[in-house]
């Protein structure tokens, strides 16, 4: 899996893939390749690394007139899933004539038999991967016709895809197709482009058409035919994107990572705006779809997600259970399906999901529907298929998140759901003084987040003192424990640092016998219920020679005393103080990375949107 782009239309096609492989970057890749149509046949480019390094082999290798001339290609960065990242396995894939090339995501899960059957027809396979089997796969079914070539190939693969196709013998269309993995057309003034993320199109236009599982589309320059796999046309709305292309740029900042910190009290206010209704106390969520009676109704709410969304979804256990007296728990997504987990018409399943296509959570969302259980979700991406699947929910209007650690999203869910379990608890639980209280304290989270993205400086020299450590343990105690979970995840994402995050009291229960002297133990000790006891746990820390890094409360000079470097972040409510909490670990793990001089926003071996289960 990885990026797709596919082009259509006016010259220099060539030039316009590798801007729009650019563009996908930040999702995570370790090869790249293109393919273009020239005088009939199809011109392949692939190198392992970095889309610069396929830039540069193309122009060496390619005359110049080829990127002028060429008006139709593919174009793929890879994160590998069969086979290291080399270049025979880079896609794009060749059938066996060379007349049709294929980019892929997703996994072809039957492949193996596929191949063997191909293999005794005297198929010879040049790579290790499952997509050079579905081009061979295209190929033998073409009986000159490559759409319906395509459609009998997909009718005998299981698993899942997003693919663009390139055939020399119709040299004017793109064909793509979708299942699991998300697939978005974008549709120009006389050209069209063929994209698994809106990233790529938004420079170039903003009205786009996004497919269904089951879909495929002939694609030419100027029309969108789409299709499902038995031939039969369906309708896909045209939409409009919304996103400004700005917004996917630096913007003078030395890393995405560190602009999506820095934007995050203007990301915060996009979510938190028009939600907040200070006469009854509660929280206005149209999105959810449900009733007061059915809301009120509800006997548990089941959080999914996976990585820092299931994160976000563990501080809304805790809000939902004391905001709204409502059982709540969290699964990991990745699990949901496979355990067989008993659902009601009475449960709320939450699908959490930074980009809306997490293969895992939008399994799990399926599985939740067939079970009778409301459903409905918590998406950045307008139009993203869970967010589409699901029907209800709501859009946390954060911006386009560029770098692969999720910072901004995080913020955004943590307060999203603060506002779902305030409207929950006004219905179930709390009197209109304190929900309204509540609420005020949600206005400001966008101003206590700017109080601690002022002591960036401050938090950058605490962390070029602890750079150079291998191992790190992150402790707290109720909401602020899923916020050592999140910070430890940060810090293992972009500085490749071993951190763990843990329950506070569960360090002595094992994990104390790895301290040594000046191990750091980053614990989250601030003013809220249960604090005593983790400075209590942070004292049997330094008994053993830790070095302790302290989040607390400002002001708290009884818990600064315990800590050898503290970072003080505003008073504010306990399950409101999970976000700026947040965002300070964001800067301390961000500065850690920058003094070991590493790749931030596209750490080693991490995708920004996994696609595949």
């Amino acid at each position: 899996m990885c990026g797709i782009v596919g082009y259509i239309g006016k010259a220099d096609a060539a030039s316009f893939l590798i801007n729009g492989l650019r563009r996908l970057e930040y999702r995570g890749d370790d090869s790249a390749g293109l393919a273009v149509m020239e005088d009939g046949r199809i011109a392949v480019a692939k190198s392992p690394g970095k889309v610069s390094t396929l830039s540069d082999r193309a122009r060496a290798e390619w005359p110049a007139d080829r990127f002028e001339r060429a008006t139709t290609g593919i174009a793929h960065t890879r994160w590998a899933t069969h086979g290291p990242p080399t270049e025979v396995n880079a896609h794009p894939h060749l059938d066996r004539s060379g007349a049709i090339a294929l980019v892929h995501n997703g996994i072809i899960e039957n492949y193996r038999g596929l191949r063997a059957r191909l293999e005794a027809k005297g198929h010879l396979f040049l790579s290790e991967t499952d997509t050079e089997v579905l081009a061979h796969l295209i190929g033998d079914c073409d009986k000159g016709d490559v759409f319906q070539a395509v459609c009998h190939a997909l009718h005998q693969v299981e698993g899942t895809f997003g693919i663009a196709v390139l055939t020399a013998r119709e040299p004017g269309k793109i064909i793509a197709a979708r299942r699991g993995s998300p697939i978005v057309i974008g549709v120009g003034e006389g050209e069209t482009i063929v994209a698994s993320d809106a990233s790529a199109i938004l420079a170039h236009t903003q009205r786009v058409i996004y497919l269904d599982d089951n879909d495929i589309a002939i694609v030419s320059a100027d029309s969108v035919d789409i299709r499902d796999l038995n031939n039969v046309p369906v309708i896909r709305e045209i939409a409009e994107l919304g996103i400004d292309a700005a917004a996917a740029e630096k913007d003078g900042y030395e890393h995405f990572m560190l602009k999506e910190i820095h934007e995050q009290p203007h990301s915060l206010a996009n979510a938190i705006r028009g939600r907040l209704d200070f006469n009854l106390g509660s929280a206005v969520l149209s999105g959810m779809g449900t009733s007061a009676r059915e809301l009120a109704e509800l006997g548990r709410v089941v959080l999914v997600g996976c990585g820092t969304s299931l994160h976000a979804g563990l501080v809304g256990e805790y809000a939902f259970e004391d905001l709204a007296d409502l059982h709540a728990e969290v699964q990991q997504a990745a699990e949901f399906r496979y355990r067989n987990p008993i659902l009601g018409s009475r449960d709320l399943v939450v699908a959490i999901s930074q980009s809306g296509e997490t293969a895992d959570t939008l399994a799990a969302v399926r599985e939740a529907r067939q079970k009778g259980a409301f459903v409905m979700s918590l998406c950045n991406v307008v139009g993203s298929t869970i967010a589409r699947e699901t029907g209800r929910g709501v859009y946390l209007h954060a911006g386009p998140e560029i770098s692969v650690a999720s910072t901004k999203a995080f913020t955004c869910q943590v307060a999203v759901l603060l506002m779902m379990a305030l409207k929950l608890g006004r219905g179930r639980r709390f009197c209109r003084d304190e929900g309204i209280r509540l609420a005020r304290e949600i206005e400001r989270i966008p101003q206590f987040v700017e109080e601690v993205i002022r002591l960036d400086e401050p938090i950058a020299a605490i962390a070029e003192s602890y750079a150079m450590t291998e191992h790190a343990f992150f402790i707290g105690r109720g909401p602020m424990f899923p916020v050592a979970l999140e910070g430890a995840l940060k810090v293992k994402e972009i500085s490749y640092i071993h951190a763990e995050g843990y329950h506070a009291a569960e360090l002595k229960h094992g994990p104390i016998a790895l301290l040594e002297k000046d191990t750091p133990v980053i614990a989250i000790a601030c003013d809220i219920p249960g604090k005593d006891k983790t400075l209590g746990n942070i004292e049997e820390c330094r008994a053993r020679g830790a070095r302790i890094l302290g989040l607390i409360t400002d002001g708290d000079q009884e818990a600064a005393a315990h800590m050898d470097d503290a970072i003080a972040i505003p008073r504010c409510h306990p399950l409101v103080a999970t976000i700026p909490a947040a965002v300070a670990l964001q800067l301390f793990a961000y500065h850690l990375a920058r003094h070991r001089g590493c790749e931030i926003d596209q750490p080693r071996n991490l995708a920004k949107s996994v696609t595949v289960e």
